[in-house]
C-alpha cells in the first residue's frame, strides 16, 4: 500500500498509483483512514458527486485554528451549495473570463521583463526567476497589492498550502496558522481602505458587487482574495515547473516545442498539466451515503480523488505514461471538475500559454543545468529549483 511519507514515493509516485488503478475500484487506505480513487472515472466522480463535500468543524474566535478555518470555510473552493452557488454568482461578476483576458498585455509585459533579466544571467532558475514571480506579480496587480509587499504573498501561500499534505508536521501547522492570521489581517486592511477609497482593482470590485441584495461579507471577501492568490499561482508555478522538467529531460519529446513554440504551446500546456499534475490529491467527505466505482462510502467517511493518477489512466489516455506535447485528445482533470473546478484555472492557463512559448522563443536551446530540486510532499507536487542554461 502507498506510503505517503516515503521520499521514494515523492520522487516518483506513478508506479504505485498504477497499482492502485489496477484494483479497478477505490481502495481503502488504513493509514489515512480514507478511500483512494485512482482511476479517471472514479476520481472524476468524487469531484462531481453532490453527496461529497468539504467538512470544517465550527471554531470559536479564541481557537488557534479559527482564522485558518474560516479562510477555507468561507471560500468558494471549500463551501457547498447553496452557499457555494451564492459565492460563485457574486465572485463571477468581478472575476470572469473578460477580466482574465484583459490581463494578457500585463502578463506578456511581465513575462518579457522576467526573461530579459534571465537572459542577462546566462544560467538561471526556471522557478525562482520565471515561473514563481510571474503569477505572483499578476495576481498582486489584479488585487491591487502594493508592489513593495509582493514578497509577502508567496511565503504566506506556501505556508498555508503545506496543510494540504497528508501528514503535515507540527511546525507546518504552526506556520499555517500564523500565515492565515497575517494574510487575513493584511487583506482586511486593504479591504477597509478600498471601501473608503475604491479603485479599479479586484478587491474594490468585490467589495461593491451585489446581486439580489446579497453582498460578500468581510470574511467571504478576504477568503476569496486569499484563494485567488493560492489557486491563481500554485497551479501555474508547479504545472509549469513539473512540465518543463519532464520535457527538458526528454530531448525527442521537447523538440516540437523548440521548433514551433507558439503552435505547440497550447497543447504542451495541457500535457504539462496532465503528465505530472501540480495537484495530486483532493479530499472529500460523504455528507450522505453514496457509491463511487462500485464501493459504498458511508456518511462521514472520506475519499480522495487522486488527480495525477487519473491523468495517467491507460483506459482514457493513449500512451498514458508517455509525454506528448502535441497530444490532441487530453481530457485531464488537473484543475478538478464539477462545481469545484479550480477558480484560478483560466488565469493559470493564460499565464502558462503566454510564458511557455515566450521561454522557448527566447531560449530555443534551453537545457537543464543540473539536477532540479523537488519540493518534498505529494499533494502539491512541484520543484523548489530548476537551474537551466540558455
Amino acid at each position: 500500500m502507498i506510503d505517503f511519507q516515503s521520499p521514494e514515493f515523492h520522487s516518483d509516485p506513478y508506479p504505485a498509483l498504477a497499482e492502485l488503478r489496477a484494483a479497478g475500484k477505490p481502495v481503502w487506505h488504513e493509514e489515512t483512514g480514507m478511500y483512494l480513487a485512482a482511476r479517471h472515472a472514479d476520481a472524476n466522480a468524487v469531484l462531481r458527486d453532490k453527496s461529497l463535500g468539504r467538512i470544517f468543524q465550527p471554531r470559536t474566535p479564541k481557537d488557534e485554528w479559527f482564522d485558518f478555518n474560516w479562510l477555507h470555510a468561507d471560500s468558494i473552493l471549500d463551501s457547498e451549495p447553496p452557499k457555494h452557488t451564492r459565492l460563485k454568482s457574486l465572485i463571477s461578476k468581478a472575476f470572469n473570463p473578460v477580466t482574465i483576458r484583459a490581463l494578457r498585455p500585463d502578463i506578456e509585459r511581465l513575462s518579457g521583463e522576467l526573461l530579459d533579466r534571465a537572459a542577462e544571467l546566462g544560467e538561471f532558475d526556471l522557478i525562482a526567476d520565471v515561473a514563481e514571480p510571474l503569477p505572483v506579480k499578476v495576481i498582486a496587480h489584479l488585487l491591487g497589492f502594493p508592489g513593495s509587499d509582493e514578497h509577502l504573498l508567496r511565503p504566506w501561500s506556501q505556508a498555508i498550502v503545506k496543510m494540504y499534505e497528508v501528514a503535515p508536521t507540527e511546525q507546518h501547522k504552526a506556520d499555517a496558522r500564523a500565515a492565515a492570521r497575517d494574510f487575513a489581517e493584511y487583506v482586511h486592511g486593504l479591504m477597509v481602505e478600498r471601501k473608503t477609497n475604491p479603485g479599479t482593482d479586484l478587491i474594490s470590485t468585490l467589495a461593491a458587487v451585489e446581486e439580489g441584495g446579497e453582498r460578500l461579507n468581510a470574511h467571504e471577501l478576504i477568503a476569496t482574495c486569499v484563494l485567488l492568490l493560492n489557486a491563481g499561482h500554485e497551479a501555474s508555478v508547479n504545472g509549469f515547473g513539473n512540465g518543463a522538467v519532464a520535457a527538458l529531460s526528454r530531448p525527442v519529446t521537447v523538440q516540437p516545442l523548440r521548433d514551433d513554440p507558439r503552435g505547440v504551446g497550447p497543447s504542451a500546456v495541457e500535457e504539462f498539466l496532465r503528465f505530472d499534475s501540480p495537484l495530486q490529491l483532493f479530499e472529500r467527505t460523504a455528507t450522505a451515503e453514496t457509491e463511487i466505482g462500485g464501493v459504498r462510502i458511508a456518511e462521514g467517511q472520506k475519499i480522495a480523488a487522486l488527480l495525477g493518477s487519473a491523468n495517467r489512466d491507460e483506459t482514457v489516455f493513449d500512451r498514458a505514461t508517455e509525454m506528448d506535447l502535441t497530444r490532441e485528445r487530453n481530457p485531464h482533470i488537473g484543475f478538478g471538475a464539477g462545481i469545484h473546478f479550480c477558480i484560478g484555472a483560466p488565469l493559470a492557463r493564460l499565464e502558462m500559454n503566454v510564458v511557455l512559448p515566450a521561454v522557448f522563443e527566447r531560449f530555443p536551446h534551453l537545457e537543464l543545468a543540473r539536477e532540479p530540486q523537488r519540493r518534498p510532499g505529494f499533494v502539491l507536487r512541484g520543484f523548489e529549483s530548476v537551474p537551466v542554461t540558455a
